[in-house]
């Protein structure tokens, strides 16, 4: 059964990259969402496998670390797998000193330290 994943906060073209990425390395289905709100949503109605969360969200400028700490705060959420998509070391740094695992870049899509970090919640 494929593993489920939600991409927060992506552009339309870094959502297609990240798609692609995952769909290539893992078994997964990947649903995107736009915004704080509807991460909290989506993720407390259908559950995920991993969140993955933009630093900056694309339409609405939201820090993807709030999104982090709100899913950390609520009971039913907090256990729930969280990588921070980032290229920036102390945004990593900060994302993971608030509860998510450490998180990759952009522009480390196809390091095999990426596809090592994804594959204990993944595979």
């Amino acid at each position: 059964m494929p593993k489920r994943v939600l991409d927060v906060g992506q552009c339309s073209p870094d959502h297609d990259m990240l798609s692609r990425f995952l769909t290539q390395n893992f078994s997964v289905t990947i649903r995107k969402v736009e915004t704080h709100e509807e991460a909290l949503a989506a993720v407390q109605e259908e559950g995920f496998d991993l969140v993955l969360l933009n630093r900056i969200y694309d339409a609405t400028g939201t820090e993807g670390v709030e999104t982090l700490r709100s899913l950390k705060s609520i009971p039913a959420t907090a256990d729930i797998s969280v990588m921070l998509v980032s290229n920036l070391d102390e945004a990593q740094q900060e994302a993971v000193a608030a509860g998510a695992l450490p998180g990759f870049g952009k522009a480390a899509l196809q390091a095999t330290e990426t596809i090592e970090r994804l594959s204990p919640v993944l595979s």
